[in-house]
């Protein structure tokens, strides 16, 4: 499993993802500072890539009008760094717990409440 962090968190995100043992990437470090969700999705799209990001609504949209995306991944809360990856933390432990191999089709959404796994676009 891959991830793109997108620029609205933390670069300390992604050696989070590689003390976890996971492949991951900030969009700043990518040249994709400034992009658009829809190119940000894009890019995903090709490279297999999870989203990670706090920008739930917009994400959420765009990924229910596919029929298959490789994840998302939703930091609920608008919070500081060392948060933030308290709270990705607890998104990679149960990802490991569950032995996911891929979040294909699946959005992740974590607050201090806990971590909820839901697929999108539902299914049939």
């Amino acid at each position: 499993m891959r991830f793109l962090v997108d620029e609205c968190l933390h670069t300390s995100l992604v050696p989070v993802a590689h003390r976890a043992g996971y492949e991951a990437y900030h969009v700043s470090h990518r040249g994709k500072a400034g992009a658009s969700d829809i190119e940000l999705v894009r890019l995903a799209l090709e490279e297999d890539l999870v989203v990670v990001t706090n920008n739930s609504e917009d994400f959420r949209r765009i990924i229910s009008e596919l029929e298959l995306h490789p994840g998302l991944i939703l930091i609920i809360l608008n919070v500081n760094s060392a948060r933030q990856r308290e709270l990705f933390e607890k998104v990679l432990d149960r990802i490991n717990a569950e032995q996911f191999k891929d979040l294909a089709n699946k959005v992740v959404e974590v607050d201090f409440g806990g971590v909820r796994i839901y697929d999108l676009p539902t299914s049939d």
